[in-house]
């Protein structure tokens, strides 16, 4: 039996009204009313490495981790949360390393803004500020955020969009005024049952206020591996909201690895994020099979080769 994915690799998009997405060769019908140069921004992208500082990568201390990032030609570094509490001294390892700070993963805040207890939306917004103000000193895209967790909310779905709703607004102006922005990202159903798609994320996006409202989207290969029906069609319905994307391996074993270290492609996602005209980083979020120092160099060669064959 034919799955979704394979599908649509090799059929039709109807959502945009694409035909023939392995090649992204023809349009069957003008997408918005643009035409297909208008939508095709090729000749933008750029591929841009980016890594947490992580087990996947080689190096017994954050310097030795970021050394090695720049040698195997990454551009940028991703930190986690704690950052937020001195983000001057990071970026100082960074800046000696030569990498730049792609963005804070940050995540949810324990679901506060999402709690019954509404009092626990205070809490989120200053400590969101903070970590947004964080990212402006670090020179990060963003601040990746999750509104909450499968566990951390009784609330329903439309409960949860409304207070997104009422909430991010004030915070994508906030991140704007720091030169940053909040960004959504997407989980698989095994870890949420709000905000699974991209497109979920981009229409959030569009509802706090449109491309220049300083909140984002990303999308995550390894949850995208469950959620989306294709990669392309996923960054595409993204669009100008794509702001930063995690590079894993897929579900199948070994799970949310090195790229490489399964079977997940990342062809057909390369491929929507160069028709986006995708500039921003691609960052590693992901464990390792085996060596990092044998096995993060042959993920990297791994995922430049499908950059060029997207």
């Amino acid at each position: 039996m034919m799955n979704r994915r394979h599908f649509l690799a090799v059929g039709t998009f109807a959502g945009v009204g694409l035909t023939g997405l392995a090649g992204l060769g023809s349009f069957a019908t003008p997408v918005a009313a643009k035409t297909t140069g208008e939508l095709d921004r090729r000749a933008e992208a750029k591929f841009r490495l980016s890594c947490q500082v992580g087990g996947m990568v080689p190096g017994d201390t954050v310097p030795a981790k970021m050394a090695n990032m720049k040698k195997y030609g990454l551009e940028a570094v991703e930190p986690h949360g704690g950052v937020v509490d001195n983000p001057a001294e990071f970026k100082k390892m960074a800046d000696d390393a030569g990498l730049q700070v792609s963005a804070i993963c940050w995540g949810s805040h324990d679901g506060d803004l999402c709690k019954e207890d509404t009092g626990r939306i205070n809490v989120v917004r200053d400590a969101l500020k903070k970590a947004l103000e964080a990212a402006g000193i670090l020179g990060a895209k963003g601040v990746i955020y999750v509104p909450a967790f499968a566990t951390q909310t009784k609330l329903s779905n439309q409960e949860i969009r409304k207070r997104c709703l009422e909430f991010l607004p004030e915070m994508g102006a906030f991140a704007k005024e720091h030169n940053t922005s909040v960004i959504l990202e997407p989980l698989c159903r095994m870890e949420a049952f709000f905000l699974r798609q991209v497109a979920d994320a981009a229409s959030i996006c569009r509802d706090c206020g449109g491309v220049d409202s300083g909140v984002g989207v990303m999308g995550d290969f390894y949850h995208m591996d469950t959620e989306e029906a294709s990669d392309l069609g996923a960054f595409i319905s993204g669009g100008p909201y794509v702001k930063h994307v995690h590079l894993a391996g897929g579900t199948t074993e070994p799970a949310r690895t090195l790229p490489g270290q399964n079977s997940r492609t990342f062809v057909d996602g390369f491929r929507g994020l160069k028709y986006i005209g995708y500039q921003n980083f691609c960052s590693f979020e992901c464990g390792c099979s085996g060596d990092p120092a044998v096995e993060f160099p042959k993920s990297v060669e791994f995922l430049r080769a499908q950059w060029e064959e997207a």
